[in-house]
């Protein structure tokens, strides 16, 4: 099953490369602040992120929206030169 998306920004990024990049961008407590979730605040850890993330479909979307607004169609900052 090789189908090709070419309109799916996430088509090729799996939700392990996902919750490494926000972590790394945001570090736990941020993304704790940004999703309100437990496996964000209480101990957290790769492993146990994916693993509930999987699970639980309403937050897998919080995290792909999280990740497509930082990464994908960033907001630009109104302090940002527009010339």
């Amino acid at each position: 099953m090789s189908e090709e998306q070419p309109n799916n920004p996430l088509h090729g990024i799996t939700l392990e490369m996902m919750v490494t990049r926000l972590q790394e961008h945001y570090q736990w407590e941020g993304l704790a602040k940004r999703i309100n979730i437990n496996c964000f605040k209480s101990d957290p850890s790769i492993k146990s992120s994916l693993k509930f993330l999987r699970r639980t479909p309403w937050a897998r979307d919080k995290v792909e929206s999280l990740y497509l607004a930082t990464f994908v169609n960033p907001t630009p900052s109104p302090w940002e030169n527009r010339n």
